[in-house]
């Protein structure tokens, strides 16, 4: 059989317990996670459009391009293109030229049909969209129309592609 003792403890030892022991009330306080999300825009890509090789141009030649836009959701922007960098070049008649100095004429377009041209004039000509956080994939249609074929050779054009929002 055990026996146990309980006894008093004098005041200075409880005081002496009372401070080494941890004390057991808590605090809490909160503090707020903000993030400004401004309406932006980039393009993310830019694919090379190839018409390919041909001889005598007899007959419309067509071909594709894709641009990658990304804009946060909801933020409105449109898609210009520039006439290039073609001598005398314009959005309705883009010029692809040769080392020599020779041109080709070309169009870009909006449609698969061909029949909206796509220039850089916001509201006149550009592809108006709506971004949704996510890549948007949008297609670029060439044509080079039937036309008087110049001097055999490599025939090249720059189009500057811009994003408003």
């Amino acid at each position: 059989m055990k026996r146990y003792w309980i006894g008093l403890l004098p005041a200075s030892v409880v005081a002496i317990l009372a401070t080494a022991l941890p004390a057991s009330a808590q605090q809490s306080t909160q503090f707020q996670v903000t993030l400004t999300v401004q309406a932006e825009c980039r393009l993310t890509s830019a694919s090379d459009m190839a018409f390919g090789n041909t001889g005598v141009i007899q007959t419309a030649i067509t071909s594709t391009s894709t641009i990658g836009v990304q804009c946060t959701n909801t933020t409105p922007y449109n898609i210009g293109l520039n006439a290039g960098s073609g001598a005398g070049a314009t959005v309705a008649a883009r010029r692809l030229t040769s080392g020599a100095g020779a041109t080709i004429t070309y169009e870009l377009f909006r449609d698969a049909s061909r029949s909206q041209q796509w220039g850089n004039t916001v509201g006149t000509d550009t592809l108006a969209g709506t971004g949704t956080g996510v890549v948007q994939t949008l297609t670029v249609y060439g044509r080079v129309p039937a036309q008087g074929t110049p001097a055999a050779g490599n025939y090249t054009d720059t189009v500057q592609v811009t994003v408003t929002y």
